[in-house]
This record gives structure tokens, C-alpha cells and sequence, in this order.
């Protein structure tokens, strides 16, 4: 039985990772902010699936968050977990031009959505590296979910754009490094996903696609990036370390 780590795993995106990892019998480490009870329904179904899961509630944009995942992971794990999926991560507040953006909104965007996924990566990739030194035979990778805001210009969320492009960095230098050691690094780049993310501007993608914003004329759901999530964490692309996986309907896709 292998491990994962899902950050943000109790909702949404996170959370169709999730169910599609305990498809695949994978045991699971649920990062969320809720307290438990808040999540329980969401651990329930995803425990039906005959999989362990445990819940690690914590900011991961913070020390004691981070710390707190590790540990709960390791304890179920028995040491390294075998896939960190970074997934947690929160909309730009009040999606504030970029000539109004303030400092508060903007550490508190790249602390959670960019700097806790760096230093859980290396805190976890250490683990990774120690274990694979000791036993040859051991799997593990990292899944980075970015967005096309990496490469896709938003001026009123700057500061989220630039938190996904530089997790989609993050992805190739972590790919870089991990490379001797076997442990391939990818990044799952979404489109317009259907979450509570999305809900206040359902109205504005509803007739943007409908107009043909994307090729695959329909909203992606949570389901659609965990489908992909779990094709990487099966090992089904050994030899694609630091590549971008789209999910996106092709909406990024050059057209005339």
C-alpha cells in the first residue's frame, strides 16, 4: 500500500485527486484548514473506498501547518510517503487590479500558494532521497497543481498568477534535482474547473465557453485533474520528469 499527501484534499480539486488516488487503493494524508468535523463526510467517502486516510489540518503556508502534515504522514506512512500532491491553494482576495494589489493580500497568496508548497516539497523530497538510499525498490514523486494563471495573464490577480508561475518553476527545479534519484516531478496545469472557487464568476466562463473559450466545449471538473493526477502517480510516464500535463479543454491552445 502506498501513501499520498493531498493538500487542500477535503474540497474540490484537491478532493477529486483524492477520491481518484483511493480508487487506485492508494492510502491517504488529507491536508485541509476545516476542523474535522467540518471535513467529515468528505473522509467518509473517501474511507468507504477500503483505503487508510488520515486528516492533517493545518495552514500549509505556515511552520506549524507544514509541521503538522509531516508528522501525521509519516505516522501513517511507517517514513516517506510515496506522492505529495501540492494542490492547496486560495484565489486572489477582492481580485484586485494590479495598481490597487496591497502587501497583505499578496505575502498571504504566495505564502500558501507558492512558499508552503517549497518547503513542504523539501521537507518531503528529503525523506524521499534518504529512503531511496536505503531501499532502491522505492517509489515516490511529487504532482505540482498550478493553473493556467502561470501563463496566462490575469492583471487583476497578479499576485496569483505569479504564485502559479513560479510553482510551475518550482515543478522543474525540484525535477532537476530529484532526477538521480528516480523520483519524477510533474506539474497538472487546470483550466476553468467547476469548485467553490469558481462559483463567483460561474456566470462569466458559463458564456465565455459557450462562445468557444475552450475546445472541449463544457466547464472541467475536479474529476478531470484527478483522472490525471492518478495516471502520474501509477508511473505511467517514467520518462516525462519535469513536464506539464494540461487539463484545460485546450483553452491555452493556439487557434485562428
Amino acid at each position: 500500500m502506498k501513501t499520498a499527501v493531498v493538500t487542500g484534499g477535503s474540497r474540490g480539486i484537491g478532493f477529486g485527486i483524492a477520491s481518484k488516488l483511493a480508487d487506485e487503493g492508494w492510502n491517504l494524508v488529507v491536508n485541509g484548514m476545516r476542523p474535522e468535523e467540518g471535513v467529515a463526510d468528505a473522509m467518509e467517502t473517501l474511507r468507504s473506498k477500503d483505503v487508510q486516510v488520515a486528516y492533517a489540518r493545518g495552514d500549509v503556508g505556515s511552520v506549524e501547518g507544514r509541521g503538522n502534515i509531516l508528522e501525521v504522514a509519516r505516522e501513517l506512512a511507517g517514513g516517506s510517503v510515496n506522492l505529495l500532491v501540492n494542490n492547496a491553494g486560495i484565489t486572489s482576495p477582492g481580485r484586485m487590479d494590479i495598481l490597487d494589489t496591497i502587501e497583505e493580500n499578496f505575502d498571504w497568496v504566495i505564502a500558501t500558494n507558492l512558499k508552503g508548497a517549497f518547503f513542504l516539497s523539501q521537507a518531503v523530497a528529503r525523506d524521499m532521497v534518504e529512503t531511496k538510499r536505503k531501499d532502491d525498490s522505492f517509489q515516490g514523486s511529487l504532482v505540482n497543481i498550478t493553473s493556467i494563471s502561470s501563463a496566462v495573464v490575469s492583471t487583476n490577480r497578479p499576485d496569483y498568477c505569479i504564485a502559479k508561475a513560479g510553482l510551475s518553476m518550482m515543478s522543474q527545479l525540484f525535477a532537476a534535482r530529484l532526477g538521480e534519484y528516480h523520483i519524477p516531478v510533474y506539474e497538472v496545469r487546470p483550466g476553468i474547473i467547476k469548485s467553490d472557487m469558481t462559483v463567483g464568476v460561474t456566470d462569466k466562463y458559463d458564456k465565455l465557453i459557450e462562445e468557444g473559450l475552450c475546445v472541449t466545449k463544457r466547464w472541467g471538473i475536479p474529476d478531470d485533474v484527478g483522472k490525471a493526477v492518478a495516471a502520474l502517480a501509477r508511473g505511467d510516464f517514467p520518462y516525462s520528469t519535469g513536464q506539464v500535463i494540461m487539463v484545460d479543454g485546450a483553452l491555452t491552445m493556439p487557434r485562428l
